[in-house]
C-alpha cells in the first residue's frame, strides 16, 4: 500500500484531537473561516485554473465554481458549524444494573472518515468544518476537475491549524487519481468509515470495492408527483425551483408526474422552465398535449431511459400517471431513495405519500431542493445518506458520532 504511510500519520493524528475542548475546535473553525475570506483570491485563482479545462456548457461547471459569493457562503457555513452544541460526551442511555454496575452509553468520535467526493470544491471546507468539530480526523480524495481548488483550500487549513499547534495530518488530501480511491478504500485499520458523494457510477464503484465501512449517499433520482388536487400556482413554482435552482446537484428535479385529468394545465405548470431552455422528454400524453405550446426544439419523446436517469443537466421527465397508486409504483420503480415530493391541497393524499414513499425525504407542497444540511438547520451537510442502516437523509455532526459504552463497577464479578 504506497499511501500506508500517509494513513498512519492520519490515524496518529486523530488521537490528538480528543485533547482540544470544544471552544479550541469553535476558535480555529473560526479562524478558518476568516481565511477563506482573507485569503479567497488564492482559492479563486486556482478554481479559475481548474474551470479553464472544463467545458462551461458542462452542467457540471456550475458546481466546480467557486466565487466569492460562494467562498462568503463557506465561510458562513463553517461559522454556522461553529455555534452548534457539540455532538460529543451526549449520554444516550444511562442505567444501574441489579448488580451495582453503572452503564452509560456515550458519543464519540469515528476517529478517521474518508471522503470521497468529484467536481465540488466547497465540500472541502464542509467535509473539515464537521469533521474537526465532531472530533475526526478526514481523508479527503477529490476528483482531478477540483484538484488545484482542493489543494488551496487543504493548504489554507493547514496553515490555520499548524498557527493554532494542530498537527495538519488531521486533514489530508489524497493524490486525485483512481490508484489512490483504491487505497482508501482498501485501508483497514486506519480509516474507520469512508463517504463517497457522487453519481450512482462513483457510488455503486465504492460500495462493490471497498473493505472498509460505506455510508452510501449522493445518488439522487428525484420525482415529484402534482396531484388532480394540486394547486397550480404552487406547482409552478416548485417545479420550477426544484429543476432550475441547481441542476447540477443531487436534490434537483428528474422527473414530473401529472395527474392524466391535470393535463389541461401542464403547459402552464411548465412554462417558467422555457427561461432556462429546459428539455422535456415527455411520455405520449403530455407529448400529444405539449406539442405546440412547448417550443419544439426543446420537446422529446420520452423513452425508457427517460425515467430512472439522474440528468444533472436541464432536462426533465414527465410521465402521466392515472391515480396516486401509479405514481406511487413509479416511484418505487425509479426512484433513488433520495427525496420525492407531492403536490396537493387534499390532506389525506399527502399523508399516504408520505406514509408510503420509501425515501429519505419526501415532502408535501415544497420543493426538493431544501434536501441540504444547512437548510435543514445542521450547519452544513458532509452528505445525504440514501440508506436505511445508519443515518439517513442529511447528514451532519450527529451523524459521524458513533457511541461506546462506559461500565462502573466496585469489583463485581459474573457469576
Amino acid at each position: 500500500m504506497q499511501l500506508k504511510e500517509t494513513f498512519e500519520r492520519v490515524k496518529t493524528a486523530s488521537k490528538s484531537l480528543a485533547a482540544l475542548s470544544d471552544e479550541q475546535r469553535n476558535d480555529i473553525l473560526h479562524a478558518v473561516a476568516d481565511s477563506i475570506i482573507d485569503y479567497g483570491e488564492r482559492i479563486l485563482a486556482a478554481n479559475r485554473l481548474d474551470l479553464a479545462k472544463m467545458n462551461p456548457q458542462n452542467p457540471l461547471y456550475d458546481r466546480l465554481q467557486l466565487t466569492p459569493k460562494r467562498l462568503q457562503d463557506i465561510a458562513g457555513d463553517m461559522r454556522n458549524v461553529a455555534t452548534l452544541p457539540s455532538p460529543l460526551g451526549h449520554i444516550t442511555k444511562q442505567k444501574t444494573l441489579p448488580n451495582g454496575l453503572r452503564l452509560c452509553r456515550v458519543s464519540v468520535p469515528f476517529g478517521v472518515i474518508g471522503m470521497i467526493y468529484e467536481a465540488r470544491p466547497n465540500v472541502t471546507f464542509d467535509v473539515f468544518s464537521l469533521c474537526f468539530k465532531s472530533g475526526n480526523a478526514c481523508v479527503l480524495k477529490g476528483g482531478s476537475d477540483a484538484d488545484l481548488s482542493n489543494q488551496a483550500a487543504v493548504e489554507l487549513i493547514h496553515g490555520v491549524l499548524e498557527q493554532h499547534g494542530i498537527n495538519p495530518d488531521v486533514v489530508t488530501l489524497l493524490p486525485a487519481t483512481h490508484e489512490a480511491t483504491g487505497e482508501l478504500l482498501n485501508a483497514v485499520g486506519y480509516v474507520d468509515l469512508c463517504i463517497p458523494r457522487g453519481g450512482r457510477r462513483l457510488i455503486d464503484f465504492v460500495r462493490d470495492t471497498a473493505r472498509i465501512p460505506v455510508i452510501e449517499t449522493g445518488a439522487g433520482v428525484v420525482n415529484t408527483y402534482f396531484d388532480v388536487e394540486g394547486d397550480l400556482e404552487i406547482g409552478k413554482a416548485i417545479v420550477n425551483n426544484a429543476k432550475t435552482r441547481r441542476v447540477s446537484v443531487c436534490n434537483a428535479l428528474d422527473c414530473l408526474l401529472i395527474h392524466e385529468q391535470r393535463l389541461g394545465d401542464l403547459a402552464e405548470l411548465v412554462k417558467p422552465l422555457l427561461d432556462h431552455k429546459v428539455e422535456l422528454y415527455a411520455d405520449a400524453p403530455a407529448y400529444q398535449l405539449l406539442t405546440g405550446q412547448y417550443p419544439d426544439i426543446l420537446l422529446k419523446p420520452a423513452t425508457d431511459k427517460s425515467f430512472g436517469t439522474e440528468f444533472m443537466d436541464y432536462k426533465m421527465a414527465i410521465k402521466t400517471v392515472t391515480s396516486i397508486d401509479e405514481a406511487l409504483e413509479h416511484i418505487d420503480r425509479y426512484g433513488s431513495g433520495h427525496s420525492e415530493a407531492i403536490i396537493t391541497q387534499n390532506s389525506a393524499t399527502a399523508h399516504r405519500f408520505q406514509q408510503q414513499v420509501d425515501a429519505a425525504c419526501v415532502y408535501w407542497n415544497a420543493p426538493t431542493s431544501f434536501t441540504d444540511g444547512a437548510q435543514f438547520g445542521l450547519g452544513a451537510e458532509i452528505g445525504i445518506s440514501t440508506q436505511k442502516l445508519g443515518p439517513r437523509g442529511p447528514m451532519a455532526l450527529e451523524e459521524i458520532c458513533t457511541y461506546k459504552w462506559l461500565i462502573e463497577g466496585e469489583g463485581q464479578t459474573r457469576p
